[in-house]
């Protein structure tokens, strides 16, 4: 991640030289209520016995996504299918987010709700910043800084504390989530990414970006019990818990990967290959069984698994999505749908999971990352101080070419995704041009062009990929008038550049002794 600082240094070079990529990316004491229902992390058991509760799809409930570039909270209600509107937790990116004055979010990326439904957590992995928001009104009630590069968290089981993980610390922090403020940082190791609760509350369990482990912690007394070891990658995304508490699924993004992990005997399971940008998984208990579903953003495809405890998991199906990057998901309260956010279309697809077919599409905010599922968590029919920010701003997933002539564009064999993709995306009277490569010549620099309709070329920005030939994300803001985007090769990367990229990803990762890539210099789009 980048601070507000680093991205307005950033801003100023585009400032003085036009459309230039923006940065060489490829970059509490809980016990468990009796009366608190827990259906967080895909966990639908009344917290402390294991009973499974079912909510059936009503208009109390709702549906939101953490939308990363307008810096809104999209709020839905599933018995419709209707989006009601946005919370705005600050500016869109860019514009006035660069001002040394600007005191909102940014960068709205991570979201929990308390087990009694009342209550959100949204985690801005910019600002670092967590926003706990009354369900019923919309309305914040309290924010806290945490801290750096804070990126996902969850509500201890009686709703008083949110655990948030620091990813550029090594720490998580807990916030008092009634008053707002920090209670405590508990050293976990370097890197953590997010934190998940046991259906019980009483053990939170946390992946890293920078270790193949699981953290175990007590929830009472904050002390670290155990460390899951031999993960398929040292770099996890994104985890989820089963309703039962009996697996951890934790992705692997940069590999895709996904590893399996049985809590009862806190071992590995099983290691998935699931494809290019897998990002979340989450749980459905289904009249036809137990499902994992986990998105694939570089098939845009949500992949089905029959869940075997302490085996390997069997696939099932795959999803075509109807749109780009599927990101965050969460099941209905009964367990009927499943709700994909799709990146890089700005909407999200209802899944019917008798069926496993797509039967909806929702237009949502600008760029949405996780999602969740509150059942009961509004009363029915209500909007209360919602706004429009974000939507109507479709993003535009152009056709790209690489060097050789061919098409970027083309879904490769294997599993292995597009080499490039580019999408186009309004943003503060400009646009944001976001590409993704995979699969070229690696610590190499490239020249992108946006090529107009009488296939004249203009020069767009440049990056370099990393020592596998990727680049998972570049950024540039520019007025873009052209109908596709094409690559050429500028040779090897010189060492003035590679210097240059370790030395921003130690500067966003300090302490880590990881070799570094340009694949760190990820722009919180990393889960």
């Amino acid at each position: 991640m980048i601070s507000i600082k680093r991205a307005a240094r950033a801003a100023a070079v585009l400032t003085g030289i036009g459309a230039t990529a923006l940065g060489v990316v490829s970059i509490a004491q809980a016990e468990p209520s009796s009366s608190a229902t827990g259906r967080h992390s895909g966990v639908k058991t009344t917290a402390g016995d294991g009973t499974s509760v079912s909510v059936p799809i009503s208009g109390r409930d709702r549906v939101y996504t953490a939308d990363q570039t307008s810096n809104t909270v999209t709020v839905i209600d599933p018995s419709t299918n209707k989006t009601l509107g946005t919370i705005a937790l600050g500016a869109q990116r860019l514009g006035a987010t660069l001002s040394p004055q600007y005191t909102d979010n940014v960068g709205v990326h991570g979201l929990a709700f308390s087990r009694d439904d009342k209550r959100l957590g949204v985690v801005s992995v910019t600002s670092n910043t967590v926003d706990i928001i009354n369900t019923a009104t919309n309305k914040v009630i309290n924010e806290t800084d945490v801290g750096r590069a804070s990126h996902e968290g969850t509500f201890t089981a009686d709703g008083k504390q949110f655990w948030v993980a620091d990813r550029g610390r090594d720490t998580v922090t807990v916030v008092d989530a009634v008053h707002g403020g920090v209670i405590r940082n508990i050293k976990v190791g370097t890197g953590p990414s997010k934190v998940v609760l046991s259906p019980d509350g009483r053990t939170a369990y946390v992946n890293h970006i920078s270790a193949p482990e699981i953290t175990v912690v007590d929830v009472r007394t904050h002390k670290v019990l155990d460390n899951i070891k031999g993960l398929g990658d040292t770099f996890s995304s994104d985890e989820a818990i089963s309703p039962d508490g009996k697996e951890l699924w934790a992705a692997h993004k940069r590999v895709g990967l996904t590893s399996v992990i049985d809590l009862e005997h806190r071992k590995v399971a099983a290691v998935l290959k699931t494809g290019p940008d897998t990002n979340h998984p989450n749980f459905a208990d289904t009249k036809n069984g137990s499902f994992a579903y986990l998105t694939v953003g570089g098939l845009d495809q949500t992949l089905v698994y029959r869940r075997s405890p302490g085996g390997t998991p069997e696939l099932v199906t795959r999803i075509q999505d109807t749109g780009r990057a599927p990101h965050g998901l969460w099941p209905s309260g009964d367990g009927t749908r499943m709700y994909v956010g799709m990146e890089k279309s700005d909407a999200v697809d209802v899944i019917d999971t008798a069926t496993n077919k797509v039967i909806d599409t929702v237009g949502v905010g600008q760029e949405p990352q996780a999602l969740v599922y509150v059942p009961n968590a509004a009363p029915a029919g209500s909007a209360a101080n919602l706004g429009r920010q974000g939507l109507g701003n479709a993003p535009r997933n152009v056709s790209t070419t690489l060097p050789d002539g061919t098409a970027g564009e083309t879904m490769r064999p294997d599993n292995k995704g597009r080499q490039l993709e580019a999408t186009i995306r309004p943003v503060s009277g400009l646009d944001m041009i976001q590409l993704q490569a995979r699969g070229l010549q690696p610590t190499t620099t490239y020249q992108a062009y946006s090529v107009q309709k009488d296939g004249s070329r203009i020069r767009l920005l440049s990056f370099t990929t990393d020592s596998a030939g990727n680049a998972p994300q570049v950024l540039a803001f520019a007025d873009f008038t052209g109908v596709s985007v094409s690559l050429s090769s500028e040779g090897k990367a010189t060492a003035q550049t590679l210097a240059r990229m370790s030395s921003a990803v130690a500067s966003m990762h300090p302490g880590s002794d990881s070799a570094v890539e340009a694949a760190d210099l990820l722009y919180c789009d990393c889960c």
